[in-house]
Parts: C-alpha cells; sequence; structure tokens
C-alpha cells in the first residue's frame, strides 16, 4: 500500500444511534473509494466493519472498527463506532484518535440519546463536528424537523450546507450550498449528476447560501474582511472559512444521505478531503510535561495507544496515532508509563479484520503493530533521545452500574479471572475487582447491556457459564451505648487443656467520650481501621487477674470479630473496649484460649450494646430533561432518597440528593428507561449512617436465614 503523508491523511471517527446507519455509511464509504467492490449489509452478516461473532449475531456494533479508503488521493481513516451508550469508551478511544467526527442523525428520528452523550465528549476533546442526516428515503422522514432538533440541542453554529429536494420514498436528490448547484445520485452511489438549481429552490437556496457563507466567514477574519467587502467568498474561501470554522467548533455543517443507497456518500467523501482539517492543521497536542506535538513527520517520533484488541491468529493488536515523526518496522521506542524499551516488529493498516502489511506511517496516520511486550490502551511511545512524558490519558468515565459474577463451576475460578483481566485490556471501561470485605467478584460496567455482552463472550468463546447476583453492600455495624459481658473458654482432653477468662465493657467511640470512673485505664492502644472508624484498646487489669502477655491475643480476639461484625458479618467500628478483669489457669492457660474468650466476651456484649447497622450514603447528582423531573423525583423517593437542592445547566435540570448505596441497584437502567437514555447521573461516596429500624431488622433477618443455609 502507498505510504501517505500527513497533508493526505483524514481521520474521521463515525458517530451516532444505535440505528442511525453508522456501519452502513463505512461500507458505502469504502465501496465509493473503490476499497471494496461489492456492498455488504447489516442484515447480510458482511459488512466489512461488523466482522466480530457477536457483531453479526446481535446485527449492531459492540467494538469499534479501523477502516480505510480513498478518495481525490486521499487516505480517510474511518473509526466506525457502536450506537449503544454502554460502549461509550469505544467512542470517546475513537473521537481521540479522530480529526473530525460525522455525526450520523436518523431523518426519522432526529437527535438521539447517544448523540447527545458523544457530543458532550466531542466539546471536551475540541473535536470538529459535521453532520449527516441520514436515512432520508424513508418515509418518515423529516429535513426541516430534524434541523429543528439539532439546533436545539446544539446552537445556531449548526449550518446546512446541503438539503434535500425530494426526501421520503425516493430520495436522490439535494441541493448543494457550497456548490450552488443541485445533486442528483443515482441508486447504488457513484458521482452525481450536477444542474443548476430549479427556480423553484433558488430562493431558499440563496437564503440558506448566505447563511453558510456568513458562518463560514467568521471562521477567519481575511475571510470576514473579504466578505464585508464582495458581500460573497469564492468557493475555495468558502471551504478554507468551513475548515477553520470546524476546527474552532465555530461552524458545524449539516449534509445528506441515504448510506443504505449510497446517495449523497460521493459528496461527503468529497467535503471530507476539502474542507476537513488534515491532522497538521489540528491544534498541538501536549505531554503530560508541556512538550508538543502538531502531527509533523519532522518532530521524533511520538505514538498514542488509543486502543487494544485481541484478534485470532494475531494475538494482541495496539492501534496507535502517529503524533509525531514516521514510525518504521524494527524501530525502538521508549513506553513512557515505565520506561521500557518496545519495538515495532510488524506494522499494519486495517480494513476491518482484513490487514495491510507497512514499512513506514507518518505522524498523522492511523495503524496497528502488534507483539508488543507491555503496552496498554493510553500508553505513549517515543524516541528513546526525545521522550518527553507521555500524552495524557483517555478520560473514561467511571463505572455506573456493578454487578458480582461467579462462576456455575468453582474449577473456573481462576480462568473467569483471567478472561475477565483481558477483557479489561480490551475495554477500559470494564473494571474486574475482588472485594475482600464483600468476598465477592465484582464487575464494574457502564450498563445491563455491557454486563449482558461480557457474559456472552465468557459463555460463547471462553466457554465458562456465570452466575451473576446483586453485589453486597459494605454495611458497618456499631454500638450506641455501653455493655459489659464475660466469657470462659474451658477446654479438656488429655494433657494441657485450655482455659481462658475475659470480664470486658465496650462503649461507643466518638471524638470527647469519657472513660468509665469504676476502673482504672493502665494502658491504651488507639487503632485506625482500614475499613474506617476506630478501634480503642484498654487495658484495665488490677491484680494480675490476667496476665500481660496474653492481652494481645484478646486484641486479636476482639480484632477478628471487628472483621466479620455479629449482626451481619460486616466491619465493626468505632468502639472503645475495657478489659477489666478476668481469670487464668497456671498450667492451661495459652494464647489461643484468650483469643477465644475476648472474641465470644466481645460478641455478647456487642449484641447487648444497643448495636446499629450503618450504611453507606452517597452524593448523587443528577441531570435530566425537564419533562423528566417528575418521574425521575418519584423514583428517587422510592430509593430513601433526601432531596439536598435542584439546578438548570443548559437544557437540563439537575437535582443533588443523598441516597443510600443499597437503594442504587440497577440505577443506570431505571434513569435510562424514564429519560429515554438522555439523563446521565454521578454516584460518590459521602458517609456513613444508621439504617432505619425497618431496614435493619430485615438486614438481620437475611443474615440468620444465609447462615442456615451455609449449615
Amino acid at each position: 500500500m502507498k505510504v501517505f503523508k500527513t497533508t493526505e491523511i483524514r481521520n474521521v471517527a463515525l458517530i451516532g444511534g444505535a440505528k442511525s446507519g453508522k456501519t452502513t455509511m463505512a461500507e458505502s464509504m469504502l465501496f465509493e473509494g473503490k476499497s471494496i467492490n461489492r456492498k455488504g449489509t447489516v442484515e447480510d452478516h458482511n459488512t466489512v466493519s461488523d466482522y466480530k461473532q457477536i457483531e453479526i449475531e446481535r446485527q449492531h456494533s459492540v467494538h469499534s472498527s479501523l477502516l480505510n479508503t480513498i478518495f481525490n488521493d486521499i487516505k480517510i481513516n474511518i473509526i466506525d463506532t457502536p450506537g449503544f451508550s454502554d460502549f461509550v469508551g469505544e467512542t470517546i478511544a475513537a473521537i481521540d484518535a479522530a480529526d473530525t467526527a460525522l455525526f450520523l442523525v436518523n431523518g426519522q428520528s432526529g437527535v438521539e440519546a447517544t448523540t447527545e452523550t458523544a457530543w458532550r465528549q466531542t466539546a471536551a476533546n475540541n473535536t470538529p463536528v459535521f453532520f449527516s442526516i441520514n436515512q432520508l428515503d424513508h418515509h418518515g422522514a423529516n429535513f426541516d424537523e430534524t434541523i429543528r432538533s439539532l439546533k436545539d440541542y446544539f446552537g445556531e453554529k449548526v449550518t446546512i450546507v446541503q438539503y434535500p429536494v425530494n426526501a421520503g420514498e425516493g430520495f436522490n436528490t439535494v441541493i448543494d450550498l457550497i456548490l450552488m448547484k443541485q445533486l442528483t445520485f443515482k441508486d447504488g452511489g457513484g458521482a452525481p449528476e450536477v444542474t443548476d438549481i430549479p427556480d423553484s429552490e433558488k430562493d431558499k437556496a440563496e437564503e440558506l447560501h448566505l447563511t453558510l457563507v456568513e458562518n463560514a466567514a467568521e471562521g477567519d477574519e481575511a475571510l470576514m474582511e473579504k466578505y464585508f467587502e464582495h458581500d460573497t467568498l469564492t468557493m475555495d474561501e468558502m471551504r478554507e472559512g468551513v475548515r477553520l470554522g470546524m476546527v474552532s467548533r465555530s461552524i458545524f455543517p449539516v449534509m445528506c444521505s441515504s448510506a443504505k443507497h449510497g446517495i449523497g456518500i460521493h459528496r461527503i467523501l468529497e467535503f471530507i478531503t476539502l474542507s476537513c482539517p488534515s491532522p497538521d492543521l489540528m491544534p498541538v497536542k501536549k505531554t503530560k510535561k508541556g512538550k508538543e506535538f502538531s502531527c509533523n513527520a519532522n518532530d521524533p517520533t511520538a505514538l498514542f495507544v488509543f486502543k487494544t484488541s485481541i484478534e485470532p491468529h494475531l494475538g494482541e493488536v495496539s492501534f496507535f496515532k502517529v503524533l509525531g515523526g514516521t514510525v518504521k518496522e524494527a524501530q525502538d521506542l521508549i513506553n513512557t508509563r515505565n520506561d521500557n524499551k518496545e519495538r515495532i516488529s510488524q506494522l499494519f493498516i486495517l480494513n476491518g479484520k482484513n490487514r495491510e502489511k507497512v514499512d513506514t506511517v507518518y505522524a498523522g496516520d492511523i495503524a496497528v503493530t502488534i507483539k508488543l511486550k507491555d503496552v496498554r490502551t493510553s500508553d505513549s511511545l517515543m524516541d528513546p533521545k526525545a521522550a518527553a512524558g507521555g500524552f495524557e490519558p483517555l478520560h473514561l468515565p467511571e463505572p455506573l452500574y456493578t454487578i458480582a459474577v461467579k462462576p456455575e463451576n468453582s474449577s473456573d475460578d481462576e480462568k473467569l479471572g483471567a478472561v475477565l483481566n483481558e477483557m479489561h485490556k480490551t475495554d477500559p471501561t470494564l473494571i474486574i475487582e475482588f472485594s475482600r470485605e464483600l468476598k465477592q467478584l465484582l464487575l464494574k460496567s457502564q450498563g445491563e447491556f455491557h454486563v449482558n455482552t461480557v457474559k456472552w463472550y465468557l459463555n460463547n468463546i471462553h466457554k465458562i457459564d456465570i452466575n451473576l447476583f446483586p453485589p453486597k453492600i459494605p454495611y458497618r455495624e456499631t454500638i450506641t451505648k455501653s455493655a459489659r459481658a464475660d466469657y470462659r473458654h474451658k477446654k479438656q482432653s488429655g494433657g494441657s487443656g485450655q482455659f481462658g477468662e475475659v470480664h470486658l465493657m465496650i462503649q461507643p467511640y466518638f471524638e470527647g467520650y469519657k472513660d468509665p470512673t469504676d476502673f482504672p485505664v493502665r494502658g491504651t492502644d488507639v487503632h485506625d481501621l482500614p475499613w474506617g472508624g476506630k478501634l480503642v484498646f484498654n487495658n484495665c487489669i488490677v491484680g494480675g487477674s490476667i496476665d500481660q502477655r496474653f492481652l494481645p491475643a484478646i486484641l486479636k480476639g476482639v480484632m477478628e470479630r471487628m472483621n466479620e461484625g455479629p449482626l451481619t458479618g460486616s466491619y465493626a467500628r468505632d468502639i472503645v473496649v475495657y478489659i477489666y478483669d478476668g481469670k487464668m489457669h497456671p498450667v492451661d492457660s495459652n494464647e489461643i484460649s484468650f483469643k477465644l474468650a475476648g472474641r465470644h466476651a466481645f460478641s455478647t456484649a456487642f449484641k447487648n450494646a444497643g448495636p446499629k447497622i450503618m450504611e453507606p450514603i452517597c452524593d448523587l447528582v443528577v441531570s435530566i430533561p425537564e419533562d423528566n423531573m417528575g418521574a425521575v423525583m418519584t423514583d428517587l423517593q422510592g430509593r430513601r432518597a433526601i432531596i439536598m437542592g435542584m439546578d438548570s445547566e443548559g437544557k437540563n435540570q439537575v437535582i443533588k440528593a443523598k441516597v443510600p448505596l443499597a437503594e442504587m441497584s440497577k440505577y443506570v437502567t431505571s434513569l435510562s428507561s424514564i429519560t429515554s437514555g438522555r439523563g446521565t447521573f454521578k454516584l460518590t461516596y459521602d458517609n456513613y449512617q444508621q439504617v432505619p429500624g425497618d431496614v435493619q431488622d430485615k438486614l438481620l433477618k437475611e443474615y440468620e436465614e444465609s447462615l442456615e443455609d451455609e449449615d
């Protein structure tokens, strides 16, 4: 394959909802650029982009795909992204690697939730954007209503570049406001027939053309002066203005298409090559140490790994964009994360699962390599002589949905952990964590659909059957009043026996608490507990009733019970313990005896000290469309939430609340259902508070039943 230089490259991410036609658009672009000689369809399971088994089976994208085609001697790298919000990590990575985002908007349904989510990501990344209103061949397509929807959500910078003459069944004609011509396309693609704008469309075209010229001129002061001087711009000046405006996000052009029939695709590719920025015309990328890279082939080599995939017969594949210099086979680079040397053994250009070997990749291009030693998504590889800190990692969202996972066959435990960790490599938004406290393997994801995809891979590819459970809640146990207890551990079975007796008192810990006055405190150990709170352990022994050497064993017994609280098996916290009396045996007393005596005495006292279960309370911030306020508020009240305030943010309303973590299971699914996917939320831990009495009774009953089941 020809090696393309930076100015001959365009990088485009296809963004949009699940039914907006991205994969079909990618297929049509490849066909139009003659990268393929026959178009596949999602229904026939033969598209270049959706080639993995799960995508063929489900008929939608699950992973982003790297494709490319050549048009006007320009190489266009295309990243086709999934349309479901659960796979947002793929979209974020694609936007980071691309220099332009092409948003496909379904001409029947307008702006969808996924479009809004991806838009926020392009705004955070300052990515140039243009729209194509797709599926205009459908009888329900409404171009004008879709434009109103776009402007309502994204502002007046949304600018019509084309509009359809005959939207609906039989759609094939548009008015192009840059060319100021009527374009008629053939079913199946190809260059359009170019004719003059008919009289019936001239007034509308002139009005929209003027708006386009004004918005294009705003992209550059020199162009604005030319516009004021001549009342218009030449076609080349307009294209330059559109490009500059896209880079500064002061214009968002809108085009028309029917990807299924190949209508409008030729002109979209032409627009990409003539009006979208090449990588060297994009703002510079800075490393963490402040060094700037502007996709210049003369700079030291620097690349950023934006995606990792595991492919049959290849193994681990690293997708990267070259941000400086050139990358060649057999080149040695430094991984800035760990300072390890990595050799680039082979370089490939991808078209879905099809790969083509190359020996050089220029700045601005996107390619893949294999067989790297220790490279992850978000790693930066740089020239050893000019390594200047890595680039900022991808800013991926926090998990929104947590589930506990366990293999049906316990012999698969180790295999399950290894497979899930491999999945995390390819999808960093998937977090795997074993909670020692909850004794559960937790799978943290972006939603139920995300988890179901993981389950499909485990069942079908790795042949591991799993069970999914709601995760346990990390409750805490504490006490509300003081209590005393004693316990004698005595065991005799030939030879030396076991004997230890402990008398203790416990009381709640809080700042400024007072020690009792009926026995002296002779020594105090304060323990900051790893799970929060304190244990204060006091030696109040007088007269040598318990030898000093047994106190650490008593403390160990108490700490064991703190590790697994008497009420629900959760961690206990904020307790003051006083060991004030006991008995020893000159032969049979030992450390194990006093550990058990201390453990049991503590457990008995705990149950008599007004024990309370405490639950984690979280700060919840929910952003929703105003129309959904009532339904969301009602749902939150059913989750024991306390509303702390409300505010507005753009078109959305923001609700701030305190809510128990126990009530937030599957909230991402509920919120998506209530708001049709438009609601977003952020949940952060705040503190622990006592659970209501009825909830405590329920938890105690459930714990007792679980112990009976174990027996």
